[in-house]
């Protein structure tokens, strides 16, 4: 990226909740804390310290599908911020007395989520969504799962799925493209693939979770079906989510918070897998409002499958199209969208192309969109607060195909 003093560099792993068993549930997370607490030649200050003395920063997540390390730095740190996130990756030792250490931490941050209605919902959605299966499962896994793992578990995980097969490096920024794949092979050159479980397949199913508590806020969500990310339709799917729910002058943010006053914050997204995924409706109201609120999603839902207009469809083209090119103005950004580009398609599009897919998306794909996700009548919904009054999830199963 011309004209940058600095550069995101980074590991991405093609190994998270959706790899584990269900008796490794939060192992991948786990693993991600650890890989931060020590290596054969680095304390956990060390490694903080490598990036820190120099002004960088280092982090890393975990999703469902994946498990990333990376950092930023300015230009002629680039090659430490190789060596300490390979060192993290390849050689990180899970001392016994760390492992406790974190997993105390974890167990707060779990806790926490526990805490926050608007995370928790989101897991009690996924889990009545994919019932019984990996993708289902929450990142963090159950308390009572990470209060098991040891050290040769976490070992277990990497020796599993640790493999260059499964391995992006990925940079952006002021980096030197031959420089970082030769020390790429002298680091990673001697990572042997090997065989590995296959991931085991989505099959959507749609439930409810509803938990009454006496909150000041009801939180609804909702999900229905939708493709995967490799799907010719995702980004039609993603211009119908813009024009649902992506903006101020969305038709959920108009109808339920400007013109009727139900709500603060509302909105919609897809959220893509391999092989699956949802569009997902979320808001919080009061508990005499819920009943109101999620009919007019549903209502909202529908109409855009018929009423869809040419300048709302040109609109939510131009504000993925403007988010998309505005973020990749950052390193980082870039970084993750090269790691994301050849994950999902072995290579990485061109911004002309992906702008192409998105402009191609007419009024009438967005309506046959709608169409086809009401037509299926199988929601999702978790509610948690006071949620007495919502209704059933058979009450809007009936409502969208009506």
């Amino acid at each position: 990226m011309p004209g940058l003093k600095s550069a995101s560099i980074g590991i991405w792993i093609g190994a998270g909740g959706r790899n584990e068993r269900p008796e490794q549930n939060g192992i991948a997370h786990f693993l991600e804390h650890m890989a931060f607490k020590g290596t054969k030649t680095r304390s956990a200050l060390q490694i903080a310290e490598a990036i820190e003395d120099v002004g960088g920063y280092i982090n890393a997540y975990t999703s469902r599908e994946t498990t990333a390390y990376y950092a930023r730095v300015l230009q002629d740190d680039v090659p430490l911020a190789m060596d300490v996130i390979s060192d993290i990756v390849l050689n990180s030792v899970f001392d016994p007395k760390e492992v406790e250490m974190e997993r105390g931490v974890i167990l707060s941050e779990i806790g926490q989520a526990l805490d926050t209605p608007d995370d928790v919902i989101f897991d009690w959605l996924q889990e009545v969504s994919y019932p019984d299966q990996p993708i289902g499962r929450t990142i963090l896994g159950p308390a009572e799962r990470v209060r098991s793992f040891t050290r040769a578990d976490l070992k277990q995980f990497v020796a599993e799925h640790y493999q260059p097969s499964k391995m992006i490096l990925a940079a952006a920024g002021a980096v030197d493209h031959d420089a970082l794949v030769a020390r790429a092979e002298q680091l990673f050159g001697d990572l042997a693939d090997h065989p590995t479980a296959v991931v085991v397949p989505a099959l959507y199913r749609g439930g409810e979770h509803r938990e009454v508590k006496d909150l000041e806020q009801a939180h609804f969500t909702m999900a229905l079906e939708t493709s995967g990310y490799r799907s010719d339709d995702i980004y039609t799917g993603q211009v119908f989510s813009v024009a649902l729910g992506g903006g101020m002058s969305s038709r959920l943010f108009q109808e339920v918070r400007e013109k009727r006053g139900l709500c603060y914050s509302i909105y919609a997204q897809i959220g893509a897998y391999a092989d699956t995924g949802t569009l997902t409706i979320y808001s919080g109201t009061s508990g005499q409002d819920i009943a109101d609120l999620a009919h007019i999603c549903v209502d909202e839902l529908r109409r855009v499958a018929v009423d869809i207009a040419d300048s709302e469809v040109s609109r939510a083209r131009t504000q993925m199209k403007a988010g998309m090119l505005m973020g990749l103005e950052s390193p980082t950004a870039r970084c993750e969208r090269l790691a994301r580009m050849v994950a999902i398609w072995g290579r990485v599009p061109t911004l002309d192309e992906i702008v192409g897919k998105i402009d191609a998306v007419s009024s009438q794909d967005v309506a046959d969109y709608g169409h086809k996700l009401c037509a299926a009548g199988k929601p999702s919904m978790a509610l948690y607060g006071p949620v007495s009054a919502a209704p059933s999830l058979e009450a809007l199963a009936a409502q969208l195909t009506a």
